[in-house]
C-alpha cells in the first residue's frame, strides 16, 4: 500500500530550539542537539514505498522528509546512551486486546499476585483473576450510543432528552438510508464482477482487460462502467469489495445496535451501569471477543509492539508493559466503566493511561472527573484522543467527553494531554481531515492517519483516527518514564508539548481547502509530537537544567 509523500515549501520553517547544557552530576548528560530548522530540506513529492508507509510515524522530518515523530532517530542516536531505569506500565483503556498476538504477547503486564483461573481475588484488589488487566464489559460487545440510551432509559431532564431525541431523529434515518445504499451498491458490484469474470473467462482481471473489451451489449457495457468506477476507489475489485463490506457492516451495526432505541447490550453484564456502587461485575479476561473487536489491539501495537523481533511492526516504546482494560464496546462507553477503569489502572501500577475513545453525551461525567483527579493525585498521565468529527472542541456546540476542562475554561487537572491527528503529507493536508481541533482543547498533534499496527489473529492493518495518534504520544511518554522515572505526569505532559516541532505553515481545517489556519490557531502548542526532542528535554529537566 502506498501513501502520498509530503512536500515542503521553500520558505523558512523554524522548529523548537532548546539550549543544551552539558554539565551535570550523576550519569552522563546527553550531548545531542535538538531539531531546530528544516529550511534547507528540499521539496519531495514521491509516494511512500510500502515499507515507509508502514513506519511513517517513526520517521524524521529532516532526514526522511516525512512528518513522523523521529522515533527511529531517537533509537539510533539517543537511547543507546540512556540507562533504562524501569519498565513502564501503560493501561490501554479500550476494547479487548488479542492477548495471544505474536507481537503483543511478550509485552503484556502480568499481575504477579494473582493466581490464574482459581476464581479467587488473591491480591485482594477487588477483581478476580485479573492476570493481564480487567474486563468491565463482561461478555457484552455491541452497545447503543449514549444519546440512544438516554432516550431508552429516560435519563436526565426534559432538555437532555429533547437534545438526544433531535440527534437520534437525524442520525437514524441517515444510517438506514446508508445501510440500504451500501447493500445495493454491493449487490451491483458483485453482479457486474461475476458477469465480467464470465465474459473474460478468468476470476482476476485488470483495468487493461476491461479497456480491451469490445462490445455493443448494453448490459456488458454497464458492467464495465460499474467496475471501472469502483476501481477508482482501490487497487483491485477485491479491495473495493472489502471496503464496501466494511461500509455495509458499519451501517448495519448502527441501525441494529448503536441507534436502535430498543436494543439493550448491557443486560448480559448484570449490573446497573448508572449506579457507581453497583460493583462486582465483569471478569478478569480482557481479550477481544471477536476479530471485529480490533481497536484495542491496534492501539496497543502502536505503543508497544515487540521491537526487533522481525514481525509486523515495532512499537514506539521498548521497556513497556501493556495492561488491558476492556471498557469500550461497539458503541458508546459507559461513564462508570471508564471511571472504574481509570481507578483500576492507577491502583495496579500504570504510569500512563491511553484513552482512544470519546462521545458527545456524558450523563455521569462527574464520575470520570473524579477518576481523573484521582489519577492526577497518584501521578498517572492520561493521554486522550481528540476525536474524529472534524470539530472545533472550543465551540460550545461540540461537546466531547472525557475532557479535563469545560470548553475554554480552566483545566481541572494537569495530567491530561489531548492529541489530534496528522497525515503523512507535509503541506496544507498535514492535519487529518477527520481530526478534531481546538486552540484550548487540543494540546499537540501526532501521526494518526493511515497507521500500520497489530490486529487480532496475528495480522496487521492500516487504520486511521485520533485513536492512533494518542497511543503514539503514549509511546513517547513511556520512553521518557522508562529512562526518567522520577519525572511527574505533569512534567511529562509539558515535556511532550514543549518539545514538539513547531509548524508554521497553514493547514486545511476539517479537510476544507477553502479554510486554512496555522497549527497555533487550532491547538495549544501548534506542534507535532517528537520523541527525539522530548528525550533531550526530559534529560535537561531531570537534571534541573531547565524548569518547565
Amino acid at each position: 500500500m502506498k501513501a502520498l509523500q509530503l512536500k515542503f515549501p521553500k520558505s523558512l520553517f523554524i522548529l523548537l530550539a532548546l539550549s543544551l547544557t552539558l554539565s551535570g552530576c550523576g550519569s552522563t548528560a546527553l550531548v545531542n542537539t535538538p531539531i531546530e530548522s528544516i529550511a534547507s530540506v528540499p521539496e519531495k513529492v514521491a509516494e511512500l514505498e510500502e515499507a515507509q508507509a508502514e513506519r511513517w510515524g517513526h520517521a524524521d522530518l529532516i532526514a526522511d522528509t516525512i512528518p513522523g515523530m523521529s522515533v527511529a532517530r531517537a533509537y539510533n542516536e539517543i537511547l543507546p546512551n540512556l540507562k533504562v531505569k524501569e519498565k513502564v506500565v501503560v493501561a490501554v483503556l479500550d476494547s479487548g486486546i488479542d492477548l495471544n498476538h505474536e507481537d503483543l504477547d511478550g509485552v503484556l503486564w502480568t499481575n504477579a499476585d494473582e493466581v490464574p483461573g482459581n476464581n479467587v481475588d488473591d491480591d485482594k484488589n477487588g477483581y478476580v483473576d485479573d492476570i493481564h488487566g480487567y474486563n468491565f464489559l463482561g461478555e457484552s460487545l455491541h452497545e447503543q450510543l449514549e444519546y440512544t440510551r438516554i432516550l431508552r432509559l429516560k435519563i436526565g431532564d426534559a432538555a437532555l432528552q429533547e437534545k438526544a431525541r433531535k440527534l437520534l431523529d437525524k442520525e437514524l434515518p441517515e444510517a438506514q438510508a446508508n445501510s440500504a445504499r451500501y447493500v445495493e451498491i454491493m449487490k451491483t458490484v458483485e453482479a457486474s464482477d461475476a458477469a465480467l469474470q464470465s465474459h473474460l473467462g478468468k476470476s482476476v482481471y485488470t483495468k487493461e482487460d476491461l479497456a480491451n473489451i469490445k462490445t455493443t451489449d448494453p448490459g456488458l457495457q454497464q458492467n464495465i462502467a460499474v467496475i471501472q468506477q469502483m476501481l477508482g476507489f482501490g487497487p483491485s475489485i477485491e479491495d473495493v469489495k472489502e471496503q464496501l463490506e466494511g461500509g455495509v457492516k458499519y451501517f448495519e451495526g448502527q441501525v441494529k445496535y448503536n441507534l436502535n432505541p430498543d436494543f439493550d447490550g448491557r443486560a448480559v453484564v448484570g449490573d446497573d451501569p448508572y449506579d457507581i456502587n453497583s460493583r462486582g461485575y465483569g471478569n478478569g479476561n480482557p481479550i477481544n471477543r471477536s476479530e471485529d473487536e480490533s481497536h484495542g489491539s491496534h492501539v496497543a501495537g502502536i505503543i508497544a509492539a515487540e521491537r526487533g523481533n522481525g514481525l509486523g511492526v515495532d512499537g514506539v516504546a521498548d521497556h513497556v508493559q501493556i495492561m488491558s482494560i476492556r471498557a469500550v464496546p461497539d458503541g458508546d462507553e459507559y461513564d462508570k466503566d471508564i471511571a472504574l477503569g481509570i481507578r483500576y489502572a492507577v491502583d495496579n501500577g500504570a504510569r500512563i493511561i491511553n484513552a482512544s475513545f470519546g462521545k458527545s453525551f456524558s450523563p455521569n461525567k462527574e464520575w470520570v472527573y473524579e477518576a481523573l483527579k484521582y489519577a492526577a493525585e497518584k501521578d498517572v498521565l492520561f493521554v486522550h484522543a481528540a476525536g474524529n468529527d472534524g470539530n472545533d472542541l472550543d465551540d460550545t456546540a461540540n461537546e466531547n467527553y472525557p475532557n479535563d476542562q469545560v470548553f475554554t475554561g480552566p483545566e481541572m487537572v494537569d495530567n491530561v494531554i489531548t492529541v489530534g491527528s496528522l497525515d503523512p503529507v507535509y503541506g496544507p493536508r498535514l492535519v487529518s481531515s477527520f481530526s478534531n481541533y481546538g486552540k484550548s482543547n487540543v494540546d499537540v498533534f501526532a501521526p494518526g492517519g493511515n497507521v500500520y499496527s497489530t490486529m487480532p489473529g496475528n495480522t496487521y492493518e492500516f487504520q486511521g483516527g485520533t485513536s492512533m495518534a494518542a497511543p503514539a504520544v503514549s509511546g513517547i511518554a513511556a520512553l521518557i518514564l522508562s529512562r526518567y522515572p522520577k519525572l511527574s505526569a505533569s512534567q511529562v505532559k509539558k515535556i511532550i508539548m514543549q518539545s514538539g516541532l513547531q509548524v508554521t505553515l497553514e493547514v486545511n481545517i476539517a479537510g476544507d481547502e477553502a479554510v486554512k489556519k496555522p497549527l497555533t490557531a487550532i491547538s495549544r502548542t501548534g506542534k507535532m509530537a517528537n520523541a527525539y526532542n522530548a528525550l533531550i528535554l526530559a534529560d535537561q529537566v531531570s537534571r534541573g537544567k531547565i524548569s518547565l
